[in-house]
């Protein structure tokens, strides 16, 4: 049955999301410090680590860059507070596969779990691939038909978002919230922007505007 490391020290939080993840069928491991979180990460035994910033001992930054620097590719979500754009970005640069903001609707949280755990493992690096488009979720690299591509941080976590969903539509709103981090703007342009980054690099054709509605990759 897959496992799941919960490293968080805040034990109401702790307790509520193994009580989901264990109802949905789970087992789950609660460690409270960083030198414990990175211990079991690289025990082997973990199939999926919830990786909070604020741990004692060793923060999150440093459990997951010291796991990334020793070649581990366990899936990694990040949890962090919702106004804590850095932190985002931050843990997305270190290795983090995903993230979730607090607070968070368990739904969501579990969504993510399932979609980090359905991700192709190939060796030594977790890709997250959709037609000739492939996007290296350690190394930050991206190809197209095996040629790369050079994106920045949030080119890449836009694209990450885009691969992730494709065929759906996704608004201006939930690609804010989870490539930048922010509640939504109705005056800002700066998905538009970036979308319009990533059509120059992936080609016009990947990305339609649904009018109204957002984005989707197609």
């Amino acid at each position: 049955m897959t496992l799941i490391l919960i490293a968080e020290d805040e034990t109401r939080i702790s307790a509520f999301i193994s009580r989901g993840l264990e109802s949905a069928g789970y087992r789950t491991r609660v460690v409270e410090d960083g030198g414990d979180a990175l211990e079991a990460a690289l025990s082997g035994e973990v199939d999926l680590m919830l990786l909070d910033i604020g741990l004692p001992t060793m923060d999150g930054f440093e459990v997951l860059r010291d796991l990334r620097g020793q070649g581990s590719t366990l899936p990694v979500i990040i949890l962090t507070a919702r106004s804590s754009t850095r932190d985002t970005v931050d843990g997305l640069d270190a290795g983090a596969n995903d993230y979730v903001a607090k607070p968070f609707k368990f739904d969501e949280l579990l969504a993510r779990v399932r979609s980090r755990l359905r991700e192709t493992v190939q060796t030594g690096t977790i890709a997250v691939v959709h037609g000739d488009v492939s996007l290296d979720v350690l190394t930050r690299r991206a190809t197209v038909a095996g040629r790369e591509i050079d994106l920045s941080a949030r080119e890449f976590a836009l694209a990450e978002q885009f691969l992730r969903h494709p065929g759906q539509v996704l608004s201006r709103e939930q690609l804010l919230s989870r490539v930048w981090g922010l509640d939504f703007d109705p005056g800002s342009n700066v998905v538009d922007v970036y979308v319009r980054y990533l059509r120059g690099k992936f080609g016009h054709e990947c990305i339609t505007t649904v009018r109204g509605a957002g984005y989707r990759w197609e």
